[in-house]
């Protein structure tokens, strides 16, 4: 498993398809699952699962997505499982380091 957060500056709707677009872009074996969302007293947030096929794993793995906005200040939390080997330790992990980076690099530039 491998985690990602950050805090932005921005609008929820523009960051949320900047980051959709860019995570589908980035691996041809993408897809976007499912999500969940609700807004609360004007904070808004966004749950996001997608999978890819990891070619070091061989098999498929998920990327949890979350965007919370509160106005212009957004904060943005990613966590990826699966994709690792082996029966009683994880092993194998580059699949999901990678799927990560993928995002990482997206926030990075970021341009809100």
């Amino acid at each position: 498993m491998a985690k990602y957060e950050r805090e932005l500056r921005g609008s929820f709707d523009q960051a949320l398809e900047y980051f959709h677009n860019g995570i589908l872009e980035g691996s041809m074996s993408a897809s976007f699952e499912e999500e969940s969302y609700v807004q609360y007293a004007g904070v808004r947030c966004c749950v996001r699962v997608y999978e890819r096929y990891s070619w070091s794993g061989g098999n498929r793995l998920s990327m949890t997505f979350t965007l919370v906005g509160d106005g212009d200040n957004l904060f943005l939390s990613a966590i990826t499982a699966g994709g690792s080997q082996g029966l009683l330790f994880k092993i194998n992990t580059w699949g999901e380091e990678a799927f990560l980076d993928t995002l990482r690099k997206l926030a990075e530039r970021y341009p809100g």
